[in-house]
């Protein structure tokens, strides 16, 4: 299972970015996929994740409202949509996918078992 995550960069607060996760047709289709982030000296911690339908969202508190995960069938790809940026969301983010056929929408990265490459987000204020 190969994921491939890019979109990171740099912006100042307040502002926006979008994430994109590419994935193959089949793990798109049969797997839950979240996004995770990692600062130094932390855990890596959960943001968002998406099922196998896109119906069933889940976010952290920190980012429910400002982040939008989606998916677009068309490309196999899953989006983190990321609007009034701070400071604090600076991190590496990272796309990962639960094993196939697994259903539940898990907020814990012990449940996800492939995990693509982290992008770098920098929030400047």
């Amino acid at each position: 299972v190969q994921l491939q995550a890019s979109g990171g960069g740099q912006v100042e607060a307040g502002g926006s970015l979008r994430l994109s996760c590419s994935a193959s047709r089949r793990t798109f289709s049969s797997a839950v996929m979240g996004w995770f982030r990692r600062t130094p000296g932390k855990e890596r911690e959960f943001v968002a994740a998406i099922n196998r339908s896109g119906v069933r969202k889940e976010y952290s508190d920190s980012v429910k409202g400002r982040f939008t995960v989606s998916k677009d069938y068309a490309r196999s790809t899953v989006y983190l949509q990321m609007t009034s940026l701070k400071p604090e969301d600076t991190a590496v983010y990272y796309c990962a996918a639960r094993p196939a056929y697994e259903t539940y929408v898990s907020t814990s990265r012990a449940q996800y078992a492939y995990w693509g490459q982290g992008t770098q987000v920098t929030v400047s204020s």
